[in-house]
């Protein structure tokens, strides 16, 4: 046979092989999916590893705060590059789903999951689903109080005594949705020009509003800061570390996230991005949470959730009206009034 006979069979056979795995049952999947991840880093990058190493699909992901998505997935909304977003508290979801940013998508497991966390479905024209559920509360280095000889805070007017004046940190609202729950809970438990006068009182205590609701537990635990207000699990995990941290649920009742996710509209990668979607709602997709030390309660209820992820059995928990303060208008109108009335404070 001549040499280039030879070639042409060589590079037929090859690629009949390449087509046979191509096609074959145990083939890796190709191609990429496209996703915005708020919850905490670790969780959101050992998920991509995970689903990538099982699925042979690549994720593209970067980790930001849901105010800050929800104002990209709006600068991108006539030409999307995200495809599925993930983590984070649900207002900021069903801001986006009002908005006409995401895709319904009703999972066919939807019984495997919470009431609570089927809830978010029903609220959102199966726009954005429930993916875990976790109080605000507040974390504090018990050493840093000790040698400044504060009381371990226990309610909300603990925080707004003059002895915690600069030891207070907690997220800014215009790019944490941490923040607005913790505003939007505030208002719902208070009334809104009662929490708006607490707000002030608080401003003067606060030291820092950080980008991210994520920013308080590490701070507390290195003792940069001696309380920080934000979701409870997070302070829990450097607690199981050995660092000198402890947690309250507010004495007069806090308001709760059920973090979201959810498909976005006109995704490029629909196909991979349902694939991750459902992994993520998975057994196998909420326990990693735990793994990684996101303590976060999981949607599904399938499995047995880490040991470590904190009851809310005892915690006071206020009726949260998540379809009110999903909208647009009122978190715009709430942290417009924040900005206006309290952020504008000298501290």
């Amino acid at each position: 046979m001549r040499p280039f006979a030879l070639r042409n069979v060589a590079v037929l056979a090859a690629c009949a092989g390449a087509m046979a795995l191509l096609f074959s049952p145990g083939a890796a999947a190709q191609g990429t999916v496209n996703a915005l991840c708020s919850t905490d880093a670790g969780w959101c990058e050992a998920a991509a590893t995970a689903f990538t190493r099982e699925t042979g699909i690549r994720v593209q992901q970067a980790h930001k705060g849901t105010g800050e998505i929800g104002a990209q997935l709006r600068a991108e909304a006539a030409n999307p590059k995200t495809d599925i977003w993930w983590g984070g508290t649900g207002d900021p979801f069903l801001q986006a789903a009002e908005q006409g940013l995401l895709e319904a998508y009703r999972p066919t497991y939807i019984d495997d999951l919470h009431d609570w966390a089927v809830r978010q479905y029903a609220m959102s024209q199966n726009m954005v689903g429930g993916f875990y559920t976790s109080a605000i509360g507040f974390g504090f280095n018990t050493e840093l109080l000790k040698r400044k000889k504060l009381h371990e805070p226990k309610c909300w007017a603990d925080l707004v005594k003059p002895e915690y004046r600069g030891e207070i940190e907690i997220s800014h609202p215009a790019s944490s949705g941490t923040a607005y729950t913790i505003i939007a809970g505030l208002v719902q438990q208070m009334g809104e020009d009662a929490a708006f006068d607490y707000l002030k009182k608080l401003h003067r205590n606060v030291t820092s509003y950080t980008r991210s609701g994520q920013a308080q537990a590490p701070n507390v635990a290195k003792g940069e800061v001696a309380v920080g207000v934000s979701f409870i699990f997070g302070f829990e995990r450097w607690r199981y570390d050995k660092f000198p941290v402890k947690t309250a649920a507010p004495c007069e009742g806090t308001g709760y996230e059920v973090g979201g996710i959810a498909l976005v509209k006109g995704a490029r990668n629909k196909e991979n991005a349902k694939r991750y979607y459902d992994w993520l709602m998975s057994p196998a997709g909420q326990a990693i949470g735990g793994q990684v030390g996101s303590l976060q309660s999981p949607a599904n209820k399938t499995f047995k959730p880490d040991a470590r992820i904190p009851s809310m059995s005892d915690v006071k928990l206020i009726k949260y009206d998540f379809e009110k303060y999903g909208r647009a208008a009122e978190r715009k109108r709430l942290i417009d009034r924040w900005t206006r009335e309290v952020e504008s404070q000298a501290r």
